[in-house]
């Protein structure tokens, strides 16, 4: 899709990866627009590590309403906001990670689901006792802030895949609603 004006974004999060990954996305969305990204360190208002379909969408959905609250309390525009939420579930009896986006604009707000990865199950029940995945997989690797760079994902797939680009594929696929939003 192509448009020709500026296009401000708004990101819930502090994260490189998630801010690098919107940026992209709308990017790649939107050719000949220049884009531009603010990120807001937004709460989930969900534990730190979401373990179900529930939690993880919520999280990103409240991460949205957030970023949109603080935009119209202190005056700043975005034509859209976008969130990214991490979370964990039992899928065909194997634990998976995989992320949940949120994306909204002034009339819709609509979420997407990332590609899931099956977990090592050492890493699983690090995550059953409370622990946060990336700090898990740091454990277990022997990385250091790995949530900031491949994620979980890049280290599993031997860099086949990463955090980022699981991200980008998901917000492409929820922009569609708004390239067609008498569809949706």
């Amino acid at each position: 899709m192509s448009d020709s004006k500026p296009l401000s974004i708004i990101v819930a999060s502090k994260n490189p990866v998630k801010i690098e990954a919107a940026r992209e996305s709308f990017q790649s969305a939107f050719v000949n627009s220049l884009v531009t990204v603010v990120s807001i360190d937004a709460p989930s208002s969900v534990p730190d590590q979401p373990m179900n379909a529930t939690e993880t969408r919520d999280g990103a959905v409240n991460r949205v309403k957030y970023c949109q609250e603080y935009a119209a309390n202190n005056n700043l525009q975005a034509d859209y906001v976008v969130a990214y939420e991490g979370g964990v579930e039992v899928l065909d009896s194997v634990p998976s990670t995989y992320a949940v986006v949120c994306v909204a604009n002034a009339e819709r707000c609509h979420t997407g689901r990332s590609a899931s990865l099956a977990l090592p199950p050492q890493i699983y029940q690090r995550l059953q006792q409370g622990q946060e995945l990336g700090p898990a997989m740091d454990a277990l690797f022997n990385t250091v802030n790995i949530k900031q760079k491949g994620g979980a994902i890049g280290q599993l797939s031997k860099g086949l895949q990463s955090r980022k680009s699981i991200y980008i594929s998901a917000t492409q696929l929820t922009l569609s609603a708004f390239f067609y939003p008498e569809l949706y």
